[in-house]
């Protein structure tokens, strides 16, 4: 019997994600946990796995589709040859659709520079509600008595001989990120010097108390970050529609370099955990990562995160911030004098320095 694939909800206010890249083809025997495509929401790009083990039967969307949360994307079934269940195509909601909007929402919607395909309706035809439901859930601010929004004219190409490529998954997700940070959030950066002995002191006690053969020095630095952060909930918060958006839980982004792509992996749930079943849960998503096979889970979510480049002698570095994600932690090697810099760029529309450098100097220091 021929087993459906569907789009997931990857964050809670996206009703629709955008079909980027397929990985599979008709006829392609998938397993369980499989990557089969790559879909992008306002906020993120995943990877889409199979649910089940079998052949993929027939593709229900094409590349750059916009497709409604919980609609069919691919069918797969145990032999090749497998009918197909007659079902709408998962692209009904792409852009144009056969909505007609209501002269209410054809203003608003002109107003914003918005496609009336790319909003859900809630009845045949789409409502003003409908519209104001889509811009409150994605931040979209009106201006009274402005001009409507509109797009900035597309760039020129350099004048030097050259192609346009396309941008893979993982670089789209990095223009994601650099736009937020940049369109966004209001960045800045500060910076503490420490001396890191009791920090490795640390580590290294901790490692031998528990027999393990690599330093556990990151993911402590992460733990007593995360544990910071419990203390101090109001550093776990973002801006959305003029608003402090506070978290409930405190998620971790991780960054993790493997090969050539550079991942921000997501420890779920992190304030949660004891020191042990963190470093654990955090070396197994960095395992994924290295492995390519991250779930939706482990690379969506973050409300706090670190970054690393010690492994590569930098002393100093200031990371972008992730969409959403108003506090992340630059971390860096010694200098040649023996001190260190822990760093941190954060979203000075949530955070002021004073709450910054407090959290700084307590992370410089390793726990009692």
């Amino acid at each position: 019997m021929a087993v459906a694939l569907h789009a997931p909800r990857v964050n809670n206010n996206d009703d629709i994600v955008q079909v980027i890249a397929f990985r599979v083809g008709v006829g392609d025997f998938v397993k369980q946990g499989d990557i089969v495509l790559d879909v992008e929401t306002d906020k993120a790009i995943v990877e889409v796995a199979a649910e089940n083990d079998g052949y993929v039967l027939k593709l229900m969307c094409e590349v750059d589709d916009k497709v409604a949360v919980g609609s069919i994307l691919l069918w797969q079934g145990e032999t090749a040859d497998e009918p197909v269940p007659e079902t709408p195509v998962a692209a009904a909601v792409a852009a144009g659709g056969n909505v007609r909007p209501t002269a209410k929402a054809r203003a608003l919607l002109k107003e914003l520079g918005l496609d009336a395909g790319a909003v859900p309706a809630s009845s045949e035809r789409l409502s003003l509600a409908d519209v104001e439901a889509y811009i409150a859930a994605h931040g979209i601010q009106r201006r009274d008595h402005t001009p409507a929004v509109t797009v900035s004219a597309q760039e020129s190409l350099p004048d030097v001989p050259g192609q346009l490529v396309d941008l893979n998954a993982e670089e789209r997700g990095m223009l994601i990120t650099v736009s937020w940070h940049r369109d966004h959030a209001a960045a800045t950066y500060l910076e503490v010097e420490y001396d890191p002995k009791d920090w490795e002191a640390h580590a290294a006690a901790y490692a031998a108390e528990n027999k393990l053969m690599l330093s556990p020095l990151l993911p402590l630095l992460a733990y007593r970050y995360v544990q910071l952060v419990k203390a101090s909930p109001r550093l776990n918060a973002t801006v959305v529609n003029g608003k402090r958006f506070q978290y409930q839980p405190v998620n971790l982004g991780f960054t993790v370099q493997a090969g050539e792509t550079l991942y921000l992996t997501v420890v779920r749930d992190a304030d949660t955990l004891d020191t042990k079943p963190f470093i654990e849960n955090l070396g197994e998503v960095q395992r994924h990562a290295l492995q390519r096979k991250l779930s939706r889970e482990e690379t969506s979510g973050a409300t706090i995160a670190f970054s690393s480049m010690a492994r590569w002698n930098v002393s100093r570095h200031i990371p972008i911030l992730p969409p959403y994600c108003s506090l992340m932690i630059a971390h860096a090697a010694p200098k040649g004098s023996g001190r260190a810099v822990l760093g941190a760029s954060y979203d000075h529309r949530v955070l002021s320095g004073f709450d910054v450098a407090r959290l700084l100097m307590e992370l410089a220091k390793p726990p009692v």
